[in-house]
């Protein structure tokens, strides 16, 4: 799933009407989702926080921002906290499958039609930045709003995009700095001690700034790590209060750790860990996979299983029940409208495919079994690594089963995404065809709903070939007490191969263009022909083991 984090700043926190207005811009962009609206009064400034893929996220936060031109006026602003636009400050984040320089990449170009279209100045700060001096948010918003007339005269400060210009609209809505940051997180450290001192200490001996010493700067142990003590009279312990400005630098287990050293040089214990606010899944997955590995545990779990090793080694749950379909990114904005077969019990699937509609059908069974066959290699995979007296390869079986579970998630994704391809196709046939020209956009969308009908199952052979790989080699160097269970993931595996190879040729028949449709069946058949000679081979194994 590709999936960034939007969290503009508007200036005004105050006036609850313009605040829904700026909300209901964003939640009108089909895609988004809204996840928190967080006002201030005394800053006169309201931060909000959605999420989405990143083309939908982008066009949410244009439409936010000319919202926000249009209701909020710059020359009537005061508030505590520091500001140099209607639209203050926009960072794009990168959650899941995006990385950093693509955000800066769609900051950029956010940048340019702000000012474009909206007439509003625009800069780039963080990994956006055009220079090194316009990295810094403060540098960028020195003089705040009330010195943008002077600070666009100033040949060092002309707006990346936009006039130079303290124009009509410059006037009225100021500038706005997009960029590009990493995610934060924000966690506090519970200590068995009620000492603010002791608590400081330790957020000094950790956090990258340090502390002065004999009037020299001593950094701190962790990169990218902003850190405090304080007591919190609510819970009657100290703790260690760190924001963690790049989660790629420094993940939040070892900040866990190193927080846990540091305290433990000082005969203090960290007790527990508070989250606060959102976090996106890899955050916990990754701490999961940790903890596993440093116990030589097999890491080819499941998520759940990961978050909740993650939840138990940094006791998320100390103090309040941390409850991760309430705290995690991935999970808020899952569609819980949307019916999936792979959240069916197996008897409701299997009785789904056995009603009068004709999805799910052979594809998605396909891939189900696919899907078994990924299950029963991890699972010798995982049981191998765990096998007494093979203590010294369990991180060898442990790479087979992530690898497993990675084939196990394509496939399982494959189950519906090939219903939804038939249910493309069926989609197609109730468009109109009265008039030439609707018969010509039905032709075009039918012929595109039959190739991605046809691709679809392709993917599953695909991926269900790759099964063979762990299977057979789990049939031959894993727990030999397993190896009918590797050779039962052989036959399914075949089976996935073979039925979806079915659903290519059906649906690569419906092709108006031959050759494509024969390069699509002449794959689909190497790959049954090659899954046929590896389910013979593991075959050959598990009999002779048995």
């Amino acid at each position: 799933m590709r999936l960034i984090e939007c969290v503009p700043n508007f200036s005004d926190g105050r006036n609850q009407n313009v605040i829904e207005a700026i909300a209901s811009a964003i939640r009108h962009c089909e895609g988004v989702s809204l996840l928190n609206i967080d006002p201030g009064v005394a800053t006169n400034r309201t931060v909000m926080t959605f999420v989405g893929e990143p083309e939908k996220v982008v066009e949410a936060a244009f439409q936010a921002v000319r919202k926000a031109s249009e209701l909020i006026d710059m020359r009537h602003h005061t508030g505590a906290h520091p500001r140099i636009g209607a639209t203050d400050v926009l960072p794009l984040v990168p959650l899941s499958g995006v990385t950093l320089e693509e955000c800066a990449e769609m900051a950029r170009a956010l940048a340019r039609r702000i000012s474009h279209e909206l007439g509003i100045p625009t800069y780039n700060y963080e990994a956006a930045a055009s220079c090194e001096a316009r990295r810094n948010l403060a540098d960028v918003r020195s003089g705040e709003y009330e010195g943008l007339e002077a600070k666009l005269q100033d040949p060092a400060w002309k707006p990346d995009f936009g006039k130079a210009e303290f124009t009509e609209q410059a006037a009225r809505s100021g500038a706005t700095i997009v960029g590009a940051r990493d995610f934060l997180v924000a966690v506090n450290y519970n200590l068995n001690t009620t000492s603010t001192r002791r608590a400081n200490a330790i957020a000094f001996d950790v956090r990258e700034k340090g502390r002065i010493v004999d009037g020299e700067q001593i950094a701190g142990t962790l990169k990218d790590c902003k850190a405090i003590g304080w007591f919190i009279d609510e819970y009657g312990v100290a703790q260690v209060s760190m924001n963690i400005v790049n989660i790629n630098t420094t993940p939040l287990h070892i900040a866990f750790e190193e927080v846990c050293r540091a305290a433990g040089a000082r005969g203090i214990r960290v007790t527990g860990t508070e989250i606060v606010g959102l976090v996106p899944l890899r955050v916990l997955t990754e701490a999961g996979r940790y903890f596993l590995e440093r116990q030589e545990r097999s890491t080819g779990v499941g998520d759940d299983e990961l978050v909740r090793i993650a939840c138990l080694s940094m006791g998320l749950s100390e103090i309040s029940q941390f409850k991760p379909r309430e705290r995690v990114i991935e999970y808020l904005i899952e569609d819980h409208t949307k019916k999936r077969l792979v959240e069916m019990s197996c008897r409701a699937f299997a009785i789904e495919t056995a009603s009068e509609s004709a999805a799910p059908g052979g594809g998605s069974i396909s891939a189900y079994m696919g899907a078994l066959g990924a299950a029963l290699g991890t699972m010798v995979a995982n049981l191998s690594s765990h096998k007494k007296g093979w203590d010294e390869r369990w991180n060898y079986f442990s790479d087979y089963a992530e690898r497993g579970q990675k084939l196990m998630k394509e496939l399982l994704a494959l189950v519906d995404e090939d219903t939804a391809a038939f249910n493309r196709i069926m989609d197609c046939f109730a468009m109109p065809k009265g008039t030439p020209q609707e018969k010509e956009l039905r032709s075009k969308a039918l012929q595109a709903a039959t190739l991605y009908a046809t691709e679809v199952p392709l993917r599953t052979m695909r991926v269900s070939y790759e099964v063979f790989d762990i299977v057979e080699t789990m049939a031959g160097e894993g727990n030999p007490n397993s190896v009918s269970d590797a050779g039962v993931g052989a036959l399914a595996a075949r089976s996935a191969v073979l039925g979806a190879g079915l659903n290519v040729k059906i649906n690569a028949s419906g092709l108006k263009d031959k050759e494509l449709a024969a390069k699509l069946v002449g794959e689909a058949e190497q790959i049954a022909a090659n899954a046929a000679r590896r389910e013979e081979q593991v075959l050959k194994i598990v009999n002779e083991k048995i």
